[in-house]
């Protein structure tokens, strides 16, 4: 008896796993009309916590994908400064502690958003939402990549499917987004190093800990009674309760009566109403892929780098991978870059890991001040300036990039009338009153060119001419790298 004959499915972009790296990618390339397929092994998205942290530079993602007022609406109000204190009811008599991430008042002056205290099992589903909502992606839960084959042309996998049937997926580029311990890495031969700082124990748990600390509204709480332990919020009155060990953990130290006991001690109220939900043990492990790519297949998230909850890194570092290489595959796909443009994720990416991985394995990576670190969130994109839009509103310059390229001049708008090349991205010419344009570092009859994660690329500012001189148009003097050239070529 001949076996069933495999279906076979063609797409331009696979994407394995469907947490916050592979969501986001998908949602880049789906943006861009490319056709993605999303495959994620669990045949429902996880209803653990994982992370509590949206970064800045996460936020102005979804804020451009009209994102921020559904997760700020979901989310509780806290400054993502860290609050230590003996107990939880004697928060008033703490005292707060820098984490890296800006509070509510410096957030306001560098982004047009806030960081969020959201769980990673809460963001998911609104990213799910969004993907679906975008007529060229696709999603298949329940479905494993169990073979794969890689050459110049594409990628070629064999998914099986939940009830046991198998696909074949062709495709011109795969994303690995599966996890640390997912199997695509391993499939690729990619390499991974890995470190262990320390052994940790955890409970997630439901208790009314808002009432307890009243206004001291934090991302993260230290107590020291009856011993050092770590709290954080994980949506609603939901909470995480997290203490190191100096050993592997024992079934005694996850017993649920005496981290219940801990719990409530740690909370300063001995009749704490409190119901541990799971407990759980887990190493503090960093580490990062020897590479991020082979051939047509690229890594992100866990499977590409791994950090320790320290820095609250792990789930953003995961969606400004997912989008950078969503953004630029789609480009290449739409024909609007070389694909000598995919050589720039592993470029532009690792510096970024290396730093949060070595961060997150330091026993003082928690404490870092925000000026030593926003950047590294911020990943070099260009300031946020409010400008007038003409109608008397203002607008974020980073609200002004598109999917395509944008170009920032001053009022005088020598650079207004400047045409889009035949496959090049898409151009948008943004004017700025004069206030705005200094702000972003124009000068007087100079253009900046700016990639859709906010980079700039290039810069119109011809020295041979004078500002009166200069005609709508004209190119000449212009600076610009990379594939983007294509726009002034």
């Amino acid at each position: 008896m001949q076996a069933p004959r495999e279906e076979v499915r063609e797409t331009q972009v696979l994407v394995v796993g469907a947490g916050p790296a592979g969501l986001t990618a998908a949602i880049a390339l789906a943006r861009a009309g490319v056709r993605v397929l999303l495959v994620e092994r669990r045949e429902e998205l996880s209803n653990l916590p994982r992370a509590t942290g949206v970064s800045i530079r996460s936020m102005e993602i979804f804020r451009g994908w009209d994102l921020e007022e559904r997760i700020r609406r979901s989310a509780p109000l806290v400054e993502w400064q860290g609050w230590s204190a003996r107990t939880l009811a004697e928060a008033e008599d703490g005292e707060s502690w820098p984490t890296g991430i800006p509070t509510l008042e410096q957030a306001a002056v560098i982004s047009p958003t806030i960081p969020v205290c959201m769980a990673q099992d809460e963001l998911e589903p609104i990213l799910l939402d969004h993907l679906r909502s975008h007529p060229s992606a696709a999603l298949r839960l329940g479905a494993e990549v169990f073979d794969l084959r890689t050459s110049e042309s594409g990628v070629r996998a064999r998914v099986r499917l939940a009830g046991g049937a198998v696909t074949e997926v062709r495709a011109s580029y795969l994303v690995a987004a599966d996890g640390a311990n997912g199997p695509i890495r391993r499939m690729l031969g990619i390499r991974a190093s890995v470190g262990t700082a320390e052994h940790a124990r955890t409970a997630l748990f439901r208790a009314p800990l808002w009432d307890v600390v009243g206004e001291i509204r934090h991302g993260i709480y230290s107590v020291t009674h009856p011993s050092p332990a770590t709290i954080l919020p994980a949506g609603g009155d939901r909470w995480l309760f997290g203490t190191f060990l100096d050993r592997p953990a024992q079934p005694a130290d996850l017993d649920p009566e005496r981290m219940l006991s801990e719990i409530r001690a740690g909370a300063g109220v001995p009749d704490l109403d409190a119901r541990i939900l799971r407990t759980g043990s887990f190493n503090f492990t960093g580490g990062m892929a020897e590479r991020f790519r082979r051939g047509n297949a690229f890594l992100a998230g866990d499977a590409a780098h791994r950090v320790t909850p320290r820095g609250g890194t792990g789930m953003n570092m995961a969606i400004h991978s997912g989008f950078d290489l969503g953004w630029k595959l789609a480009w290449v796909l739409r024909g609007w870059a070389d694909p000598a443009l995919l050589d720039t994720y592993e470029r532009e990416r690792i510096p970024a890991v290396r730093h949060n991985v070595e961060r997150s394995l330091d026993p003082e990576g928690s404490t870092r001040t925000t000026d030593s670190e926003v950047h590294v969130d911020l990943g070099g994109r260009i300031p946020h300036v409010w400008a007038a839009d003409g109608a008397g509103e203002t607008v974020s310059t980073l609200d002004l990039l598109g999917d395509g390229m944008t170009l920032f001049t001053g009022p005088d708008g020598r650079w207004a009338d400047l045409p889009a090349r035949p496959g090049a991205p898409p151009l948008a010419v943004r004017r700025l009153d004069e206030i705005a344009a200094r702000g972003l570092g124009l000068q007087l009859g100079a253009g900046m060119l700016v990639r859709p994660d906010g980079r700039q690329t290039g810069s119109f500012a011809p020295p041979e001419l004078s500002a009166s001189a200069a005609q709508p148009g004209d190119r000449r003097g212009a600076k610009v790298s990379g594939p983007e050239q294509a726009l002034v070529a």
